[in-house]
């Protein structure tokens, strides 16, 4: 579970903005996205190796 507290004088919008990364960084967005639908191994594999592949192209440029 995520928490945030927030602080006195501190504006809400700030607060959501604290949690909102933290979110991010946790990957829970992520997994709940992965989690809505089901995702067969083929897919999940074919996916994987699309990243993967992307990554090695972007490492390859200068």
């Amino acid at each position: 579970m995520t928490k945030v507290r927030v602080k006195t004088d501190e504006p809400f919008e700030k607060a959501l903005r604290r949690f909102k990364k933290k979110c991010n960084k946790e990957g829970l967005m992520q997994r709940l996205k992965e989690m809505k639908h089901y995702e067969k191994p083929c897919e999940r594999r074919r996916r994987k190796l699309a990243k993967a592949i992307s990554r090695a192209v972007q490492e390859q440029q200068p």
